[in-house]
């Protein structure tokens, strides 16, 4: 995926004027491109070096840390959603340290996009890749929780650690195989020509690879969790949602609702008018890419919103990180005392 900052940045050190294009909105919506198009002004100028330093800065630390308290908790309970949800995290991190800081930071604002092309086309494999494993695990954590709540007898007879990890370890394979195509995906900061076949191929496959059919599986698989929760209301007292239900609505829902706006924009740029010319496409896929980053660092918030045992795990990895220095700023000759260690989640704890 490429960034709309990547091209943003390589433009800095000159101040271009906050006005359309000379081409005109009657030539945009004929449908043919002008043979001789007019460079699309950078609106967002600086924002978006400032945005993605401030997400990157952030967000990786707070991935980081939420990938060992997932990861202690995967090995307490073994359950598959802490897997699934570890596997979500590590792909977020992927994104960022691809996406965010090699494309965008590294690529545009500090080589200012003097990079060979061979070298920009094989970092899409990669960023491709990363939003594809990110996505579809997504999708294994909503099928695992349809699984769970509406056949439950099934899940526990099929569900293991190690199936788990062989369904994980499918997805990033698979992940890796359909970024491979991307290698020849459209660069819409410096291509003039309208885009060919190939690149309405691709464009099309990465919206429904990254967006349609994941959400139509959410729709579908939330839609019928619901309908299952309220069945089971009308038999008897009021169900519980349980907290690995509740992160799985907000996984979906922060997902949806953040990429929504590029995958329109990218149609609107397809069908409608070039980001190369038009300053008000150029704008609103900067803004878009933006939200659609965003995902791979809000779901921390989210799990320590739902989830107290989350909380208490987050705070337990703080304090043992915090324990060695406290331990090796004390003087010689002090011996420090035990420190008990908390206990174990109880049998059966959910998120």
């Amino acid at each position: 995926m490429r960034l709309a900052g990547q091209e943003t940045a390589g433009q800095l050190q000159v101040t271009l004027p906050f006005t359309p294009n000379g081409s005109g909105l009657s030539q945009e919506f004929e449908g043919d491109w002008p043979e001789i198009p007019e460079r699309s002004p950078c609106v967002a100028g600086v924002i978006p070096v400032i945005y993605y330093s401030v997400l990157l800065g952030l967000g990786l630390p707070v991935n980081l840390l939420t990938t060992v308290a997932l990861a202690r908790l995967a090995a307490r309970t073994r359950k598959p959603s802490y897997y699934y949800l570890l596997a979500l995290t590590a792909s977020d991190i992927i994104t960022q340290v691809v996406i965010v800081f090699v494309g965008f930071l590294l690529q545009g604002a500090v080589l200012a996009r003097k990079v060979p092309q061979a070298v920009v086309r094989a970092a899409n494999i990669l960023e491709f890749a990363a939003n594809h494993a990110s996505v579809w695990i997504a999708v294994l954590l909503t099928v695992d929780r349809y699984s769970a709540l509406c056949h439950p007898l099934h899940h526990r007879a099929t569900s293991s650690p190690g199936r788990t990890r062989r369904a994980i370890a499918a997805v990033l394979g698979a992940a890796l195989l359909t970024g491979i195509p991307f290698y020849w995906w459209m660069d819409v900061w410096r291509d003039e020509d309208p885009p060919s076949t190939l690149d309405e191929v691709l464009k099309w496959a990465h919206c429904l690879i990254v967006y349609f059919i994941p959400c139509a599986v959410f729709l579908v698989a939330n839609s019928a969790i619901v309908c299952q929760l309220q069945r089971r209301g009308q038999s008897g007292p009021r169900p519980r949602v349980g907290k690995s239900t509740a992160i799985l609505l907000g996984v979906t829902t922060l997902f949806a609702l953040l990429w929504a706006p590029r995958i329109f924009v990218m149609l609107y740029h397809l069908y409608v008018a070039p980001v190369y010319r038009d300053w008000r496409v150029h704008l609103a896929l900067d803004v878009a890419n933006m939200a659609a980053m965003l995902n791979t660092a809000v779901n921390f918030g989210l799990y320590s919103f739902v989830s107290k045992t989350f909380r208490a795990t987050v705070q337990e990895v703080i304090h043992d990180a915090h324990l060695p220095c406290t331990l090796g700023s004390q003087p010689a000759g002090m011996v420090a005392e035990p420190v008990l260690k908390p206990a174990g989640l109880p049998r059966g704890a959910e998120l």
